[in-house]
């Protein structure tokens, strides 16, 4: 009486190693993608002056590296480099704000913020940005108007709705 149970157990391990594995090597493939962008792109600019779109996508790989301090010098110069569309300025602005955020350097951050938003106005990510680092120096009211702002430009915005609904609670008055 041989029992299905040893062969049950091994076929899902082995569906479970399998499921890893490739998590595992899409995540490798994924660095090495980005280590080369990164080779590719310091040696570039070391060597050349590079156009906005480089030096943004270097500051991103830097942000993403959690090498904020870096990131700003890039987002910086891609915005020097020459002029940009709104669009594209309303980027490098978030990226920016973030990288200040990520820093703690919320006033630099908020500048930033409202740069993005006044090229693009209904720039939801940049407005989310902007109420969260409201809420980060405490400033309650105003984090929830630009949470509602978003919500205006995406009602279904997930990021926007958890976070006004958050603040509505905080906000009101305890009986």
């Amino acid at each position: 009486m041989d029992s299905p149970l040893p062969i049950i157990y091994l076929s899902l391990f082995l569906c479970l190693l399998g499921v890893a594995a490739w998590f595992v090597l899409r995540q490798i493939f994924k660095t090495r993608q980005a280590e080369s962008s990164l080779g590719k792109l310091q040696k570039k600019l070391k060597s050349e002056k590079g156009t906005s779109e480089e030096y943004y996508q270097l500051g991103c790989i830097y942000s993403d590296k959690k090498m904020f301090a870096q990131a700003i010098k890039l987002f910086q110069q891609a915005l020097k480099v020459e002029k940009l569309p709104e669009e594209e300025s309303a980027l490098v602005y978030n990226a920016l704000g973030f990288a200040y955020t990520a820093q703690e350097q919320y006033d630099l951050a908020i500048r930033n913020y409202k740069e993005a938003i006044k090229a693009v106005p209904d720039y939801v990510i940049a407005l989310n940005n902007l109420g969260y680092t409201y809420e980060k120096k405490k400033l309650t009211a105003q984090a929830l108007e630009l949470y509602e702002e978003a919500l205006k430009s995406e009602p279904n915005n997930a990021t926007a709705k958890k976070r006004a609904e958050s603040l509505r609670k905080r906000l009101a008055p305890s009986k």
